[in-house]
């Protein structure tokens, strides 16, 4: 599967930031025992985020029931869900300070709803512990389970968001037990259930896809309800991982962008670097903005 590739090129080296802040919330992993998508998948922005005070935290633990060739959370059999964690996630967001809390966490295939109730447990936590922070859900696709989703859109989060990650030709290879158009159906089953909560996706450019290809998927993701949409570049996180085929120049992100906002969503955060929580708030911010 191993290609040849070029050196990364300059618009992917990252100056590792760190400071108070960084410190503040590394302090968490260790006392704790919480987890962040941060530091669990190997997430390049996780200096610059980490110094801002800024964190996606993971919960239900960090092993995963799938594994996606592109990604960086370890595939074994998850523990029993910390029924403590929604508290020390809530204390956690009380004691940082956090305006916008991004929650998401390892696919859990071998729990009934997937860890529906943990996500709604850990939104009235924070509500109950950080009432000014606003609260963004990452969530898998529950197995296409409605009542599981239902129980997450009770909570009343704020943004709800789940990743297409690539473009269906692709899933087989890079995300194994998934499927395309279930969690197209579980995005445009969120938007008639919570109209009022907005949907978010995001997919990672650099797989293989075609132009044509990743087009087609923002119109299924406008279709479906997203007015939010994150692109960023595949990084592979070790050469186990499903290689990289090909760097994504900046000025094509911003194309895509452009492209993007044509077809009808709100905001499209494009770049290199951009993950699916990657200035989230502002995202949110300037999507409140944009209607």
């Amino acid at each position: 599967m191993s290609i040849d590739l070029p050196r990364k090129p300059e618009w992917l080296k990252v100056r590792f930031a760190a400071g108070p802040n960084y410190a503040r919330i590394d302090r968490y992993h260790k006392q704790d025992g919480l987890h962040t998508v941060c530091r669990s998948a190997a997430c390049p922005n996780q200096g610059d985020c980490w110094s801002r005070g800024t964190a996606t935290f993971m919960i239900l633990g960090d092993r995963c029931t799938r594994g996606c060739s592109f990604c960086n959370v370890t595939r074994e059999a998850p523990s029993i869900p910390d029924q403590a964690e929604p508290g020390k996630i809530g204390r956690a967001i009380a004691d940082l300070v956090l305006r916008h809390a991004v929650i998401t966490s390892v696919t859990r295939d071998d729990l009934p709803d997937g860890g529906a109730l943990h996500f709604a447990a850990t939104v009235t936590e924070i509500r109950r512990q950080a009432p000014a922070c606003r609260i963004e859900l990452l969530i898998p696709d529950f197995e296409g389970n409605r009542k599981a989703l239902a129980t997450v859109l009770r909570a009343g989060p704020d943004v709800l968001g789940h990743n297409v990650e690539t473009v269906p030709r692709l899933y087989p290879d890079v995300r194994h037990g998934a499927d395309y158009h279930r969690s197209l159906a579980l995005l445009t089953a969120a938007r008639e259930m919570a109209p009022d909560i907005p949907t978010k996706s995001g997919l990672l450019l650099g797989l293989g896809e075609t132009r044509a290809e990743l087009l087609n998927v923002l119109t299924d993701l406008r279709q479906a309800g997203c007015s939010l949409l994150t692109l960023g570049q595949y990084l592979a996180p070790t050469r186990k991982h499903f290689p990289v085929y090909r760097f994504v120049p900046p000025a094509e992100f911003e194309e895509l962008r452009a492209a993007a906002g044509k077809i009808g969503f709100a905001h499209v955060e494009a770049g290199p670097l951009v993950r699916s929580s990657y200035h989230a708030a502002e995202q949110f911010a300037e999507a409140l903005n944009d209607r």
